[in-house]
């Protein structure tokens, strides 16, 4: 078979001496021992005020906060290691449901009849993977900005998790219509959700809109650099956009090119120019003058699911269950092959981001995606301009996709209790 593409307690000790002077003067020992609990108490009392909403938060929910995450307390737990099982209650809205859901990822209002595809729940091998809790999601980036960064993919993530939102608040949109890099604001959580359209992370010039541009490998794309500063967190993620004719310049010289053919002109491989984009973005992160300390994490490859011709060659993608690990083997692919450049590319950022305060993460998708064939709108989608086309790329709403925001829940969640360790 060929298919292309995360115990604070406050002790008040007795006090003995207290108790002597009491027998000889009662009524100045009661004063004097009133007054120092009394102390105590407004002491403490401050310091939990002076603590953020989110140590409050993990303070008073402690036993709430499961953390199961393999980079985590549980070492013995890989949430991305696991298998998809049947579970009619997996998805917590439906296309009906969700306020914000865009039409073009409405799969059912665009003619799907089968629906076993959104009964399908993930389950790690050593642990649990917790329901999505939007209340919680909330408490934890409350008075924070968390931002997406990437391609048509980011914005299928966000899109899921503003669905998965929207059954606790339905967010405003601030700003300008930019259908490409929105902004969203949830005013009772004072937290703000930014979508930046960022196809190669890095500066680019379009030579052809939507075919060919020309890639600065070194210069990152301003489009979200100028917005760090204002950032706490960043799920950044990139790869189809690698896999066009493309031109490769760095320190301002052509060196190469992607898929061109062209003579006197080195015709790179797309992880090449993937590895470096993500170098040079993840390098700003960590250079970043002005900025706060930023959890960052990278959502490795999405994998497409064209079978029978690519995406411009009648490909298609009607599946309607997921594949086994034993049906699927995709030890060996080029898609893999891209993770493991993403995943090195991290591992070289948290070394150097350490002294800046800033963490990095995983969010390793991969493998489970290549199972879920069956996740794609295929035919039944809308886009105005784009006819004849199947989309075995991009994620129905509800669908696989909305695990992503499970995973990321439970990193938020390990983030925040290695901070209170801290």
């Amino acid at each position: 078979m060929k298919l292309s593409l995360f115990s604070h307690e406050f002790h008040l000790n007795t006090i003995d001496g207290f108790q002597k002077i009491g027998r000889v003067v009662p009524f100045a020992s009661s004063l004097l021992l009133i007054g120092i609990i009394s102390l105590l108490i407004y002491h403490s009392s401050n310091n939990y005020k002076a603590m953020t909403s989110q140590q409050q938060y993990a303070l008073t929910h402690q036993k709430q906060v499961p953390n199961h995450t393999h980079t985590g307390d549980n070492e013995e737990c890989d949430i991305f290691k696991g298998h998809w099982i049947q579970d009619p209650n997996a998805y917590l809205y439906d296309n009906l449901s969700c306020p914000t859901l865009p039409d073009w990822k409405n799969c059912f209002k665009h003619g799907r009849k089968d629906r076993e595809f959104v009964n399908w729940r993930w389950k790690p091998e050593n642990c649990e993977l917790p329901r999505f809790d939007a209340k919680a999601f909330l408490k934890i980036v409350q008075g924070k900005t968390m931002a997406f960064v990437g391609d048509s993919l980011a914005r299928n993530h966000v899109e899921s998790l503003l669905c998965l939102l929207s059954r606790e608040l339905v967010p405003v949109q601030k700003g300008p219509e930019d259908e490409k890099s929105p902004t969203w604001y949830f005013p009772l959580y004072n937290f703000t959700l930014l979508k930046i359209w960022s196809p190669f992370l890095v500066k680019y010039k379009e030579r052809i809109v939507n075919d060919n541009a020309d890639l600065y490998l070194d210069e990152v794309d301003n489009k979200w650099a100028e917005k760090l500063p204002e950032i706490d967190y960043v799920i950044m993620s990139d790869n189809h956009w690698f896999f066009r004719k493309n031109y490769l310049y760095e320190h301002g010289n052509l060196i190469g090119c992607l898929h061109c053919g062209e003579q006197n002109l080195t015709d790179f491989e797309p992880h090449i120019a993937l590895g470096k984009a993500f170098r040079t973005a993840l390098g700003h992160i960590n250079g970043c003058k002005g900025c706060k300390s930023i959890v960052t994490w990278v959502r490795t490859l999405s994998p497409g699911h064209f079978e029978n011709g690519s995406w411009n060659a009648g490909g298609f993608c009607n599946r309607t269950r997921p594949f086994s690990e034993e049906e699927l083997n995709v030890g060996g692919s080029y898609e893999m092959q891209l993770r493991k450049i993403q995943i090195e590319e991290v591992e070289r950022a948290r070394k150097e981001g350490t002294m800046a305060g800033n963490r990095f993460e995983i969010l390793d998708i991969t493998k489970l995606m290549f199972m879920r064939p069956d996740g794609h709108p295929n035919s039944h989608w809308h886009s105005h301009g784009v006819k004849g086309y199947n989309d075995c790329v991009h994620w129905c709403l509800p669908g696989p996709v909305d695990t992503w925001n499970d995973f990321l829940l439970a990193m938020l969640r390990k983030e925040l209790n290695s901070t209170l360790k801290l």
